[in-house]
This record gives structure tokens, C-alpha cells and sequence, in this order.
């Protein structure tokens, strides 16, 4: 396991050697997002009885933020390395494409969950935050952040230059990420999005983590867990499939 743990080890320190803009400026970013949301609709909408706006935000902002950074970690590191021509590096050591692929998703998932918890602990500054069921919201952090990895993998495997990674975290990965219910509850929204909704695995990502906070959640949390559990084992295998070929890796 020496090859996995090293390879780890230089994700890691690729990311927090730039700490400053790959987990401090998300955390800056996520607490301007709650002061002006909270600020502008606290005293006009309220989701859960008993819980205000504002708490109902930090949870979601948490798992955005944490899902957007597992996807840059990986995404980052692959277009990086084919651009500058280093990749070969990685490729001729006697890693396999498991060990080459948990190597990536673990730092995805470091990164994402720092970003997250940075979040978390900003945010108690409005106010206490209830953490009923933690093992929920870890279960679901985690989980979360080995998605993003895995399509950030899949993404910087497929794009060639920073702008065609741009656009599909442009395109898809923002999109799902704010219409999957960080800033409502999906609830409040016409049958059809209802519908549409449960149709983004973003959503019972974010409903989940926040299940772990309240003990409410749009849908029942085992089927979300059951989910979310299913995405990023389909998302594995593509991954591990692609690692395997070397598909626009080898050339």
C-alpha cells in the first residue's frame, strides 16, 4: 500500500499547500452566501417548524460547498497533469487503477469534508446549530464527497483543456448542485419540479446531510442513504473502468 499512501500524501499536500484559495475562499464564499440570503429572506420563509431560515441554510451550504470542492480536487489534479505532461508519471509506476483511483477519491473527499466542516464552524456564528444524528451527516458527507470525486475523475479523464472542465462543472455540476434544495425545501416547489427533483442524486445528498442536523428531511433517510450508495457505485465502476483502459490518459 506504500504507492497508494504516497500518491495520497501528494494529493493532499497539492491542495493545502494553496490553502489560502482551495479551502479558505469556498469557506469566505459560503459565509457571504448566508449573510446575504439570511439577511434578506430570514424574517419571510420558514421550512421546518421550529427552525429558522437561516439554520435551515447552514447544513445545505455545508454540503454544497463540500461537494463543489470534492469535485475541483480530482478535476483539478487530472487536467493539470495531462496539460503540463506529468501524468506520465503517475501512469508508469506499479500502481493499479484501484489504487490509483482511491488514492484520488480519498484526497476529494479530505479536501470536501475540510471545506465542509470550515463551513459548519463559520456559520455557528449565527447561532447554535442542533446535530442530533452526526452519524447521519457523516455517512452522507462522505458518501457525497466520493461522488464528486469519482465525476470529477470521470471529468478530468474526458476534457482536454480548462475550458471544456469549466463547462462541465459550468453546466452540470453547479446546476444539480443549487436546484437539488440548498436554498428550499423541495416541498415548496410545483408537483412536476417535485418530481423533477427526486431525479437529482444532488438532492438526496443535501436532504440527508440535513436530515443529520434537524432529524427532518424531505424523504426518508435510508432511501436517500440507499441512493446516494447506489450513485457512487456506478460512478466507481465508470471510473475504475476508465482507469483501467487509459482512455485519453496514455495518448
Amino acid at each position: 500500500m506504500s504507492g497508494f499512501l504516497t500518491l495520497l500524501r501528494k494529493e493532499l499536500l497539492r491542495f493545502w499547500k494553496v490553502a489560502f484559495q482551495t479551502v479558505a475562499a469556498p469557506i469566505l464564499t459560503a459565509a457571504l452566501y448566508l449573510l446575504v440570503f439570511s439577511h434578506v429572506l430570514e424574517a419571510h420563509v420558514q421550512v421546518y417548524p421550529g427552525v429558522s431560515y437561516t439554520a435551515f441554510l447552514v447544513p445545505g451550504l455545508a454540503m454544497m460547498s463540500l461537494l463543489q470542492n470534492a469535485f475541483a480536487n480530482t478535476s483539478s489534479s487530472l487536467i493539470q497533469s495531462k496539460i503540463t505532461g506529468n501524468i506520465v508519471f503517475v501512469l508508469l509506476t506499479p500502481l493499479s487503477h484501484a489504487e490509483l483511483y482511491w488514492a484520488y477519491i480519498c484526497a476529494a473527499v479530505v479536501r470536501g469534508v475540510m471545506v465542509g466542516a470550515g463551513v459548519f464552524a463559520v456559520t455557528l456564528i449565527t447561532g447554535p446549530v442542533p446535530l442530533p444524528h452526526p452519524l447521519w451527516a457523516a455517512a452522507f458527507a462522505v458518501l457525497g464527497g466520493g461522488i464528486l470525486g469519482a465525476l470529477g475523475l470521470i471529468a478530468g479523464i474526458w476534457a482536454d483543456k480548462f475550458d471544456q472542465l469549466a463547462a462541465f462543472q459550468n453546466f452540470v455540476i453547479v446546476p444539480l448542485t443549487f436546484l437539488s434544495g440548498v436554498f428550499y425545501s423541495v416541498h415548496s416547489l410545483p408537483p412536476f419540479w417535485q418530481a423533477a427533483s427526486h431525479l437529482n442524486p444532488f438532492f438526496y445528498m443535501i436532504d440527508g446531510f440535513r436530515y443529520g442536523f434537524f432529524g427532518v428531511s424531505d424523504i426518508a433517510p435510508l432511501t436517500g442513504l440507499c441512493i446516494v450508495g447506489a450513485t457512487f457505485g456506478g460512478l466507481s465502476f465508470v471510473s475504475l473502468r476508465l482507469l483501467r483502459s487509459g482512455w485519453k490518459l496514455r495518448s
